[in-house]
């Protein structure tokens, strides 16, 4: 099912539980996904409805930090709320396991041992992580950590 239509369903479901919080981040996020859709002329490919969906994510919680820093703790678990329902879109998130495992093995392949070729280290872990998602400074800060 593409991420539109089941977001237009969790829209229906959100409206006859009479959920605030879930339909105000289910529609935030079906904004997103037209906005796309308006501005590229075609429908969100995959890693696209991934990007969108991460980007306000991210958003989510920057506004949650900036809330909390101002004193307004009730606003910031507003928005942590919206993080939660908007992190069932996305696809399984890559383990620490699974992230130490693939740095060793990109490490192995290429031979890198510098922190000067930390950037060619990076898209070879992101290759081996493949179709997983992984939060890119905690990623870059493990692999800076291994290189040093």
């Amino acid at each position: 099912m593409a991420l539109l239509d089941r977001v237009q369903k969790d829209m229906v479901e959100a409206m006859k539980a009479k959920e605030e919080t879930r339909l105000g981040a289910v529609r935030m996020l079906k904004a997103a996904l037209m906005k796309y859709k308006a501005d590229n002329m075609k429908d969100a490919d995959e890693a696209a409805e991934i990007r969108i969906v991460e980007s306000l994510l991210k958003q989510r919680k920057e506004s949650a930090d900036m809330f909390r820093k101002g004193g307004r703790p009730e606003l910031a678990g507003k928005e942590e709320a919206e993080s939660k329902i908007l992190e069932v879109y996305l696809p399984a998130g890559a383990g620490d396991e699974e992230v130490d495992a693939a740095i060793a093995a990109a490490i192995a392949e290429t031979g890198i041992g510098s922190l000067k070729q930390m950037g060619q280290l990076m898209n070879a872990v992101k290759a081996k992580l493949a179709g997983k998602r992984v939060d890119g400074k905690a990623l870059s800060d493990k692999v800076r950590g291994r290189l040093s």
